[in-house]
């Protein structure tokens, strides 16, 4: 139970990366760095089974595209069924959250 709860609360952060843009891998490895100032970090090794299974599931599509630096990239783009997915994520982990933070505030 503890491992599928930390690949859902993983996946949550790539829908969310792909809900701002469209990017590829190591752009969203970049991002996660930058926007949480080096405290959540994603190795390749754990990103790109993450990216295979919500493009299996039909949350993201994949396409190739030269990026502005000019070299072909393969980009992610999450779809409708990855934003109904994010949204649903995310009231979890609110929830979640919301249970941990009640416990924590405890005496």
């Amino acid at each position: 139970m503890r491992q599928k709860q930390a690949m859902e609360h993983t996946s949550l952060v790539v829908l969310h990366l792909l809900s701002v843009a469209d990017m590829y891998g190591y752009e969203m490895i970049a991002a996660l760095e930058k926007n949480c100032d080096s405290t959540f970090t994603m190795k390749e090794g754990t990103l790109y089974p993450i990216l295979r299974g919500l493009e299996n599931s039909g949350a993201v599509t994949a396409y190739r595209q030269v990026s502005p630096a000019g070299r072909e990239r393969k980009y992610y783009h999450l779809t409708e069924r990855g934003r109904k997915q994010l949204a649903e994520e995310t009231r979890q982990w609110r929830a979640y959250e919301g249970a941990i933070n009640a416990v924590l505030s405890m005496g």
